[in-house]
């Protein structure tokens, strides 16, 4: 029979634990969905735009053009094999394909020169062997842009080869995008790493909320009649400026060990403080979720764990796109704030893009921040300030 009371007791003990209890069950089923997740969005597609500006060769039985075979060559390769996962999108406009690169719609832009079909024929008769050239342009310090530049290039060649009988025929002219064929691994790290660094304000602003519930001096606050508004933002600012603090000092340590800043500051600064709102913002809700730093420390790390590594902050991470809205990709990626603030540094560091580039990344941040807060105001009124 004492048994039985050990585990009736033991029973009521766990149930008190509860956040630890689902912590406890609910783990291996997450890394499940977590690595679904991780499946969907690294599924293998590389996105090539062309613009076809081949005059073409004027021939007794009319004008051939080479660069409209090219094109049909590698939409076959498109359709026909599984071994290149190329998608290809033809393009007018090289203003317009790049704009696709740089809202990472494509991984390469390939322009196939006005007289491409004047070199090949030259070729194929022994008439020049100058070669023909091909410009590739994209983010250099993207493996999708190089993994896509390479079958491009081996389809390319083997076309070129065939009607010509000539070998390695091609020169390519390759273009970075901004400053991306200039910086190391280490630069393409820090824009995530810096926005990692606000990321864990999650912990830091939770706590600092929940404290006032944990110590009860929420009860006086309720009768000095503050109001769940007053009392968040008086916490938000301080928060805001551990977070302003954390991202200089990690910024001073990348600089310090070589970073290669570029861009304006007064950019990178807006981008860091509409970041830690928004991170302030999401802990309302973590809060309004738990009722002690335990449960926070035991909570929080479901929704740390998920933003540091989908959002794109501990490595790239790029998930297929559900629609779009004047042109800017939105995934479920969208819903987490920080995903945002990577592609405006992107944009901004790598790129060397000018704030209007990313009036997009700013408006999705602010309107995430703004869902934030509407629903950890109410959660948090509902659960720790209601007086009735």
């Amino acid at each position: 029979m004492k048994i039985f009371s050990i585990i009736k007791k033991s029973f009521k003990e766990q149930i008190r634990n509860f956040w630890i209890l689902i912590l406890t069950v609910s783990m291996a089923p997450f890394f499940v969905f977590i690595y679904y997740m991780i499946a969907e969005a690294t599924k293998i597609n590389y996105d090539v735009v062309l613009i076809n500006q081949d005059n073409g060769f004027d021939l007794a039985t009319g004008k051939f053009n080479h660069g409209d075979f090219l094109v049909d060559v590698i939409r076959k390769y498109q359709t026909d094999s599984l071994e290149i996962p190329l998608r290809v999108k033809m393009v007018e406009n090289r203003l317009e394909a790049e704009k696709w690169l740089k809202n990472k719609k494509s991984n390469a832009l390939v322009i196939i020169p006005a007289d491409f079909s004047e070199r090949i024929v030259k070729l194929a008769t022994s008439q020049g062997d100058d070669g023909v050239d091909v410009e590739f342009i994209g983010d250099l310090t993207n493996i999708n842009y190089m993994v896509t530049v390479i079958w491009v290039n081996e389809i390319l060649s083997e076309y070129i080869v065939q009607v010509t009988g000539k070998p390695r025929p091609i020169k390519i002219k390759e273009t970075g995008l901004g400053i991306s064929g200039k910086i190391d691994d280490f630069d393409i790290w820090m824009p995530g790493i810096i926005i990692l660094s606000i990321i864990m304000l999650m912990f830091s602003a939770t706590i600092a909320i929940i404290t006032e519930v944990e110590n009860r001096t929420i009860i006086r606050l309720k009768l000095s009649r503050v109001s769940t508004f007053e009392l968040l933002t008086g916490v938000s600012f301080i928060q805001i400026l551990v977070g302003i603090l954390a991202v200089l000092l990690t910024i001073t340590v990348a600089v310090g060990l070589g970073f290669n800043y570029v861009g304006s500051i007064w950019i990178f600064l807006l981008i860091a403080v509409l970041t830690a709102i928004s991170i302030i913002a999401f802990s309302l809700i973590l809060a309004g979720a738990t009722k002690s730093s335990n449960e926070v420390l035991i909570v929080g790390n479901f929704p740390l764990f998920v933003f540091m590594f989908f959002s794109g902050a501990a490595f790239p991470m790029r998930a297929g796109e559900m629609f779009s809205i004047a042109g800017y990709s939105l995934s479920w990626q969208s819903l987490m704030s920080p995903t945002h603030a990577i592609s405006a540094l992107n944009k901004v560091w790598i790129m060397d893009m000018s704030f209007k580039d990313i009036i997009p990344e700013i408006t999705a941040l602010i309107l995430v921040t703004i869902l934030y807060f509407i629903i950890g105001l109410w959660l948090f009124w509902y659960r720790h300030m209601r007086t009735g």
